[in-house]
């Protein structure tokens, strides 16, 4: 081929490329169900952790094909009435979820001590939150040996088959209604038998919660979510129904549990004691002392009241959380990376490396100069009301609503 050919051929390939690249871009500038798309997701999906609301339209013709998938049934319905008003062709191609093929099993339950749940289908994705043992979840959809579930805090996950089992509505009450024991020590181990030195049958750690059978020589006797049977040491767990009319997120219990988790290794999407991050040790915290929150910092920081913005700690009382990051720019948006929680006399205790106390004493020896310094304000959630806070003892996850009726509110 000789130059000139050669300089032809590519400025031809260069013009049908841009030509390409322009029809592309007027097609999506002239992509009107798109925008429609966009507004619907904002308003019902803007936060994709617990939100799911995939949906794309291709234009074929004078109409329009809606693809991609949701849970959210109001979004879908809102979305096809809005281009319906403005009189938009359209196909509905969306695949609302749970999906049928789960023959009516779309609930969950985590049944291993720490479930890893993870940012897709499989296990060289990134670890985005843990379940313990009990924790319901709404299962999405199955795919390849793994399951789309939701948590209670609303965070969407995939989880491998080995960490959930699916159940019917009946089913799921039934277990609801069933007596039930919570594990108390941060780890330990249930048995074959009502003896210490019997077999072990699986690891437990703090939150697990459990089928109560019988109540044998100082053990619970006790049932899996699969249905396997086990003996747990009475001196480590607690009735459920007892234990959450007993919990009230009182400063004290908070930090006595805080420590009792000392030491503990920071794991990116951790949120139990094989291992947490900072937002997942506050949230654990939380949970061992009934109450569900918030997944992650940058969720936990827009629930509850505001106590200090200004680096004033006096008015801050245990179990309050503090956060830290970078601060909002003429050019970028604020961003919270950290979370710890006030145990007074000026420390925090925090998951950075490990779970340790950092002070905020600017005379002390040990002051956090680092955290200190991105400190951006503190917020209170203990018995504060509002989206993103549960209180086990008001509105029980765990148990049939006869069981915590009686709990005072």
């Amino acid at each position: 081929m000789n130059v000139f050919k050669k300089i032809n051929l590519l400025a031809l390939v260069g013009l049908l490329t841009f030509a390409s690249c322009n029809k592309k871009a007027e097609e999506k500038e002239d992509n009107k169900a798109q925008a429609y798309i966009k507004d619907v997701k904002q308003e019902y999906a803007p936060d994709k952790r617990v939100a799911l609301f995939d949906v794309e339209a291709t234009q074929a013709n004078d109409a329009y094909i809606l693809k991609g998938e949701s849970n959210l049934p109001d979004a879908v319905s809102v979305l096809k009435e809005k281009l319906n008003a403005e009189g938009i062709s359209f196909t509905d191609s969306i695949q609302l979820l749970p999906t049928t093929d789960l023959e009516g099993k779309t609930n969950g339950l985590i049944k291993i001590s720490v479930a890893n749940l993870r940012g897709e289908g499989k296990h060289s994705a990134e670890l985005v939150t843990q379940a313990t043992m009990g924790t319901p979840v709404k299962i999405l959809k199955n795919n390849e040996g793994w399951s789309l579930i939701q948590t209670p805090d609303g965070y969407i996950s995939w989880v491998d088959y080995g960490g959930v089992i699916g159940l019917t509505d009946a089913e799921f009450e039934d277990w609801k209604a069933a007596d039930k024991i919570i594990y108390l020590n941060p780890y330990g181990k249930s048995f074959e038998k009502a003896d210490l030195k019997s077999q072990p049958v699986s690891d437990l750690v703090a939150g697990d919660i459990l089928e109560v059978l019988s109540d044998q020589n100082g053990f619970y006797e006790v049932k899996y979510p699969d249905g396997q049977k086990a003996f747990v040491d009475k001196v480590e767990a607690m009735g459920y129904s007892d234990w959450v009319a007993s919990v009230d997120q009182s400063g004290e219990d908070l930090v006595a549990t805080a420590k009792k988790l000392m030491g503990l290794p920071y794991l990116w999407g951790g949120t139990s004691p094989k291992g947490v991050d900072c937002s997942g040790f506050t949230k654990t915290v939380y949970f061992l002392n009934g109450m569900v929150i918030p997944r992650d910092a940058s969720q936990q920081v827009h629930t509850g009241k505001l106590i200090d913005s200004t680096k004033n700690f006096e008015n801050l009382v245990p179990g309050d959380l503090l956060f830290f990051g970078r601060k909002a720019t003429d050019s970028t948006g604020e961003r919270i990376i950290h979370v710890g929680m006030w145990i007074g006399d000026q420390k925090f205790i925090h998951s950075m490396g490990n779970v340790h106390i950092s002070t905020m004493d600017t005379t002390s020896a040990d002051f956090d100069e680092y955290n200190y310094n991105r400190y951006l304000r503190t917020k209170r959630i203990n018995n504060q009301e509002g989206k993103g806070l549960l209180y086990l003892a008001k509105k029980d996850i765990f148990m049939a609503k006869k069981d915590s009726t009686s709990v005072k509110e």
